[in-house]
């Protein structure tokens, strides 16, 4: 395996997300500048949207990870299509309610109850929910009914919303113009630029024992934002397949050809599981340009590509192990 080949105690491009790896670029540093920024305000929306793989899971758990837990309770909620009392036993769930009733005007005063207690305590509620984009509307006036509840003039629960760029139309919905009146900040989360592109790459790697083996031609990091346009899941998938290759090829300095030659059969790869999938892609569309449903494929395609990865990993081993013991039978 690679890591063992580069001395690493650990995988440094894993696709799930994992606040230990939070890098503060420019773009990550003011999101997470709006959610404190929430936290302080103690009332209302805040709203981030980001592309496919542009690090809004990874900012939530680091946010999680730093809010002081004495006075926020944080939920973290990853939502799908649901409506009405489905949603609120979600939140309910969330939040560490047992023996949930089943009718939406139990569940709502069962919420109501803990937010009050939890106000006693000196602590808020904080709802974060991720993919925001896949509530209907109904599920985001649910949430907005929530954030009525009031004890003494002071608020005991907030939401911060997590999705995907259509997200924003979702929210201009007619229907949601009172929660658009809740919303207090919202923030577009876009690629990192070419200078943290590089950074990231070595952030990555340093936390999990790197010693600059291998090392990163500065052409080598700049092919690497060429084919990924900066947004951190893919600069992940392309890394990996590289670390990969540099293991089973014995390099130990990376260049912008190797780059090339992985980026390529990613896009070789990509290509003919769009084709499967019935959409074909421009001859000239590399990883910068993949966009909407097409990269919810390459989401799947990744996982897919992980456990070849792990397969090719052990016969690579168990050839390694085969020829060592021939030479010492020889011996």
């Amino acid at each position: 395996m690679y890591t063992q080949f580069y001395r690493l105690h650990g995988e440094p491009f894993l696709l799930t997300p994992d606040h230990k790896f939070y890098f503060d670029s420019s773009v990550h540093s003011q999101a997470m500048a709006h959610l404190t920024y929430g936290i302080n305000r103690g009332e209302g929306f805040i709203v981030i949207t980001g592309e496919v793989g542009a690090g809004k899971t990874t900012l939530v758990k680091r946010l999680c990870a730093l809010v002081d837990t004495q006075r926020i309770l944080t939920a973290h909620v990853v939502t799908t299509q649901l409506d009405g009392a489905d949603l609120l036993r979600m939140v309910a769930t969330a939040f560490g309610l047992v023996d949930i009733p089943t009718d939406k005007s139990s569940i709502l005063i069962r919420l109501q109850n803990f937010f009050e207690a939890a106000l006693k305590h000196q602590c808020r509620a904080l709802l974060i929910v991720d993919e925001a984009q896949n509530l209907p509307p109904a599920g985001l006036e649910e949430l907005r009914m929530l954030s009525n509840f009031q004890v003494k003039n002071l608020a005991p629960f907030q939401s911060f919303l997590i999705g995907q760029p259509q997200f924003r139309a979702v929210l201009s919905s007619p229907d949601l113009e009172q929660l658009r009146q809740r919303v207090i900040a919202t923030y577009h989360l876009g690629p990192m630029n070419r200078q943290e592109c590089g950074e990231y790459v070595i952030h990555r790697l340093q936390q999990v024992g790197w010693r600059s083996d291998p090392s990163f031609g500065a052409e080598a990091l700049d092919a690497i934002f060429t084919y990924t346009g900066g947004i951190p899941r893919r600069i992940n998938t392309l890394c990996n397949r590289l670390m990969l290759l540099g293991y089973l090829d014995d390099l130990h300095h990376f260049t912008a050809e190797d780059v090339a030659k992985v980026a390529a059969d990613l896009e070789a790869e990509l290509s003919n599981a769009s084709a499967y999938g019935g959409v074909k892609l421009p001859a000239n569309d590399v990883l910068p340009g993949i966009e909407g449903n097409v990269l919810e494929r390459v989401d799947g395609l990744e996982r897919r590509l992980d456990r070849q990865e792990e397969f090719l990993k052990r016969i690579a081993v168990a050839v390694r192990d085969f020829l060592s013991y021939g030479d010492t039978d020889r011996g």
